[in-house]
Formats: structure tokens, C-alpha cells, sequence
């Protein structure tokens, strides 16, 4: 049946040309009892960064002794992965028979006229469910993309909101700008509800601030010189440090017992968000910077771990249409001291051709450039070509990371 279940979900389109408004996902979630209602929900919204903040909430909250649920996206191998419990993914039985729960109001509500959830929609209705059923005392929800017209935005009250770094992505649905973007982000905040925010970029500050100052909600600024030496250093990525202080910063609002900045700093760089500058086998990192702000951070993260080493670069990279890929490829060309890269074409409807990407690479100047037709390819060719002092960044796409992880976990690469 678990099978069956997530069979099903799969096959649920993740875009649709008609989809239910916020007021009609409340009447789904009415038709499921409001199970949203009975949790205490710290809400997370941003570009990048969202899936590492929940991390460290979940870890911080659990270590004080808290049962939390854990809602984020996407899932890399398992869909469950979506549904954690105290940061551990959600049984099959318990996924089963949320689904089934779904499932039930679903026929009825699209033979009223309803549309069908999309894939994240109906999602979302099982995860609120699931943490209902589970009592969790705290749920960390993550946005699927924006904020205002996020599907997770029917979470009427909140007890904070967190936006993480903006930047430009999904441009097509958010706007053009930093602050068009900001101000979709913006969307989660309510009224006197505290909001959290990165504070690194002036333009979406802005947004933020009069957004919070409009509903009378408390805002706190979080900046990367908060950040001491010595938390940079328990980290494998800077912006993986910004981030915890992102969540410290959060709880330390809140005021949760037992989960002060003592707790924090002590799982400062313990907690381990897959596919975040995560080496996955000796000398393979994996980093699901998928769009020029991630990009930048993951170039970031790595002079820091080179400075001071002689080691090649080489990369593999597979990105989606709707990503701004040729800013990416000129960002990590002119960034990295890259000596070959291994280009792929994703199974993803929205994948780029790796000879789109092997193009643009040349172009930007990459001394070598193959481009291969299955990640399995590509992650054999890589590996062949990797020498003992060569270190090997898989990039560009969380759904490239999900197939690496799967290969290696297999061994089949």
C-alpha cells in the first residue's frame, strides 16, 4: 500500500495550469479538521538557505527535548524525506495512512468542482495531517517557492516567520528585481509575529522591514558579522554558519526553554544537511547550488576550503531551463580554478541538454568540457578522470544531487 501511495504522488503534475487559491486549500484543510491549527508553526521562507535554517531549528529543538515535525523540499532519494519527525523521515505506515486521509477528501472535494492538488499541494495537506496525528510540539515549514502565494502561507498565525538570503530565481513567477522578490518572501509575515530575516542584502532589507513595520511585526536583522571567526570555522560552508545564526537568532526570540544559544552553539557544525556542501564519498562534495546566489555562496565555500591547498578543481553540473544557467556558468568559471568539467542532461522534463551545457562552458572558458547522457555516465566519466589531488564538486541541480546520492548509496556508480 505504501507503495501504492507514493506511486500516486508521483504522478501528480508539480505545475498545472489551474490550481487552488490559499481560501481553497483552507477548505481542504477544513474538510481534514484544521489540523494546521492545533501546531505551532516557525515558518521559513527565502531563496537559498531555507532547507539548512530548518535543519538547525529541527536539531536545536530536538536536543531540548521537543517533538518537532519537519516539513521541507524536495526530497533528494525518498519522498519521505519531506516528512521528517524530530528530523528522522516519516514511517511508511504513518505516510500511508495520511495519505489515505488525503486522499478520501480529495475525491470528494474535485467531485465538487475542486481542482486536484498539485504535487506540493498535496503534500502539504499530508504533512499537516501527519504532525497533527503525531503531536509534534513545534513544526518547522518550509516555503515550496515565494512566500504570499506559497501554498504553506494558509498558516494563519505562525509563532515567527524566517526569511533567508534573497536573491534572483524563479524570476518568471516572483519578478524581475531583488525587491519584487522580497516582497513575495515578504508575503509569510503576519501581523505581530516575529520575523527574522538575513540582513545581507540592502534592497531586500528594505522590503522586509516596511513589510514587518506595516503589520506591526517584530523584526530582528541578522548579519554575517555576527558571525565570529570561530563558528565560520565549525562549519564546511560559510553560509552554512550564517544560517545557524539565522535559527539562533529565531529561538533566541521565542524564547523556547531549554533551547537557548547555549544549546546552539553547542551543535555548532554537527548538524549535517544532505546535499549542502556534503561530501558524500573522499574528495566528492555535493552542493545543491542551483541558481547565481547559491552559486556564489558555493564558490564562497569553496576558496575557503582550497585557501592554502594545491588541489585541481573539477566539477559536475547539470542545471534546469528555468535557471539562469549561463550566469552560473560564467560565475563558477571566472570564479574556480576549474580544469574539467562533466556536463549532463537531467531526466527532468525541464533539464538542459548537456550539449547546451558543454557549449556555455566552453564558451566560458573551461579547458575541457564533456557532456554526457545519463548521470550514471557522467559520475563514471568524472570519477575515471579524477586524480588523487583532484577534489570533485557535483552542482547546479538538487535533482542532479539526488541522483548522485542514489548512485553512491547503490554503489552503482
Amino acid at each position: 500500500m505504501y507503495e501504492q501511495a507514493k506511486d500516486y504522488i508521483l504522478k501528480i503534475p508539480f505545475w498545472a495550469r489551474r490550481k487552488n487559491t490559499l481560501e481553497q486549500t483552507r477548505h481542504f484543510l477544513e474538510q481534514l479538521g484544521n489540523p494546521q491549527e492545533e501546531l505551532a508553526v516557525i515558518h521559513v521562507a527565502g531563496t537559498n538557505g531555507k532547507g539548512s535554517v530548518c535543519a538547525e531549528l529541527t536539531a536545536a529543538l530536538k536536543e531540548a527535548g521537543y517533538r518537532v515535525g519537519t516539513f521541507v523540499s524536495p526530497h533528494l532519494v525518498d519522498i519521505r524525506e519531506r516528512f521528517l519527525i524530530g528530523g528522522e523521515i516519516a514511517g511508511e505506515a504513518v505516510f500511508e495512512e495520511c495519505f489515505q486521509n488525503v486522499l478520501s477528501v480529495v475525491r470528494k472535494m474535485t467531485a465538487q468542482g475542486y481542482c486536484h492538488p498539485t504535487f506540493f499541494e498535496f503534500v502539504f495537506l499530508m504533512a499537516m495531517v501527519l504532525f497533527a496525528r503525531e503531536k509534534t510540539d513545534y513544526v518547522v515549514l518550509e516555503t515550496g517557492m515565494g512566500g504570499r502565494l506559497d501554498t504553506t502561507n494558509v498558516i494563519a498565525r505562525p509563532i515567527a516567520c524566517i526569511i533567508t538570503s534573497i536573491s534572483l530565481d524563479h524570476t518568471q513567477y516572483l519578478g524581475d528585481t531583488i525587491p519584487e522578490i522580497a516582497a513575495e518572501k515578504a508575503g509569510i509575515i503576519k501581523a505581530g509575529v516575529p520575523v527574522i530575516y538575513d540582513d545581507n542584502e540592502p534592497a531586500a532589507s528594505r522590503v522586509i522591514r516596511q513589510r514587518a513595520g506595516e503589520l506591526g511585526a517584530p523584526a530582528y536583522a541578522v548579519r554575517k558579522e555576527e558571525v565570529t571567526a570561530a563558528e565560520y570555522a565549525c562549519f564546511a560552508a560559510p553560509y552554512q554558519a550564517r544560517n545557524a545564526a539565522l535559527a539562533r537568532k529565531a529561538l533566541e526570540v521565542l524564547q523556547i526553554p531549554g533551547a537557548d544559544r547555549k544549546l546552539c552553539e553547542s551543535l555548532l557544525g554537527k548538524v549535517c544537511w544532505q546535499g549542502r556542501m556534503e561530501e558524500a564519498a573522499p574528495e566528492v562534495w555535493l552542493d545543491g547550488a542551483h541558481n547565481p546566489g547559491g552559486i556564489r555562496a558555493f564558490i564562497e565555500a569553496v576558496k575557503a576550503q582550497l585557501a592554502g591547498e594545491a588541489r585541481q578543481v573539477q566539477l559536475l553540473f547539470a542545471a534546469v531551463a528555468d535557471k539562469d544557467y549561463e550566469e552560473m556558468i560564467h560565475l563558477l568559471c571566472d570564479s574556480l580554478p576549474i580544469t574539467r568539467v562533466t556536463v549532463v542532461h537531467l531526466k527532468s522534463e525541464r533539464g538542459l541538454e548537456e550539449r547546451v551545457l558543454a557549449e556555455q562552458f566552453e564558451q566560458s572558458g573551461c579547458p575541457e568540457a564533456e557532456a554526457c547522457e545519463t548521470v550514471s555516465q557522467a559520475l563514471e566519466a568524472a570519477l575515471a578522470h579524477k586524480g588523487e589531488a583532484d577534489r570533485l564538486y557535483v552542482v547546479g541541480s538538487l535533482y542532479l544531487i539526488g541522483e548522485i546520492k542514489e548512485l553512491l548509496r547503490t554503489g552503482s556508480a
